[in-house]
């Protein structure tokens, strides 16, 4: 881990921007920087960056638009996540979580479960959970965090239950960023003063590399599942052929057979049609025969 960059005139805090699409990210950038400069109307799917000098800090945000987003393909989130990477180098003060007030989805659990695959289990420790939609609201944060479902909780407990509350449709109010601040000095603090370093950074490309190998080698299984099945179902089709081939073939030697038994039967009869022909005409020629006139008295 590393410490905290100091200059002479002001802290640099570098923010990472995570969650699923839609939850108000961009617009949570917008309010920490306090000016519009991402585009949070835009669904991107391109991680970007952006720095403000604010409360004798230099703030540096990234935010990661499509990063946890399910319809990214493998190599996409691959190459944005070594984008995010060279951008909040040398490493992140915070990693903040953003989640919209109300109730927990299932894309909202997936988007965690990402921040773990792609940052590791120790990235909690500089995980702060952002919520976003304040003004909805109506009764106080703390109690309504109580009765949330178990999920929620959950994530809070792995986040060392640190959180913050944005309402982002009052942006001018820099006293809810003033207070975000001051919750990531906390952290840091708390921390030793570390942010979450290059070094630890550099295991990501091992742990995608290692989850690329899973899904290839799930991929090449399901590939070779199918395969089989084909070459079982074309095995069985060439086994149906065979089988109606020898039918075929059997009902033309039945029919070969009964052609020679019928031949068979005809050759006797006209052997003896022929030798009664042939007795018959000798007897003939005897008859007409004209010794038998010159010896008649």
């Amino acid at each position: 881990m590393r410490k905290r960059e100091n200059s002479d005139r002001s802290v640099r805090v570098m923010l990472v921007l995570v969650g699923k699409t839609g939850v108000g990210k961009s617009s949570s950038g917008n309010t920490i920087l306090g000016k519009d400069v991402f585009r949070a109307a835009t669904v991107t799917a391109e991680c970007s960056k952006q720095q403000e000098k604010l409360f004798q800090r230099t703030i540096s945000v990234v935010d990661t638009p499509g990063l946890f987003d399910t319809t990214m393909s493998e190599d996409a989130v691959k190459r944005e996540i070594s984008k995010c990477i060279n951008m909040s180098a040398p490493g992140p003060h915070a990693i903040l979580l953003v989640i919209r007030v109300g109730p927990f989805s299932a894309e909202e659990r997936d988007a965690v479960k990402k921040v773990e695959e792609i940052f590791g289990e120790g990235a909690w420790r500089y995980t702060m959970i952002l919520f976003t939609h304040g003004d909805k609201v109506k009764a106080e944060f703390d109690r309504m965090l109580k009765t949330a479902g178990t999920e929620l909780q959950e994530v809070l407990r792995k986040a060392g239950n640190r959180y913050h509350v944005f309402n982002n449709l009052r942006a001018n109010d820099r006293g809810q960023v003033l207070d975000l601040l001051k919750k990531v000095d906390k952290m840091v603090a708390d921390n030793g003063g570390e942010f979450y370093s290059n070094d630890t950074y550099l295991q990501v490309e091992e742990r995608l590399k290692q989850r690329e190998s899973e899904l290839r080698e799930f991929y090449e299984k399901k590939l070779k599942e199918e395969i089989k099945a084909v070459e079982l179902k074309y095995v069985k089709k060439l086994e149906e052929a065979q089988e109606e081939k020898q039918q075929v073939e059997k009902e033309r030697q039945s029919e070969r057979e009964e052609v020679q038994r019928y031949y068979r039967a005809l050759v006797p009869r006209e052997a003896e049609a022929e030798l009664s022909c042939s007795h018959f005409l000798s007897r003939l020629k005897v008859h007409s025969h004209p010794s038998s006139v010159l010896f008649n008295p």
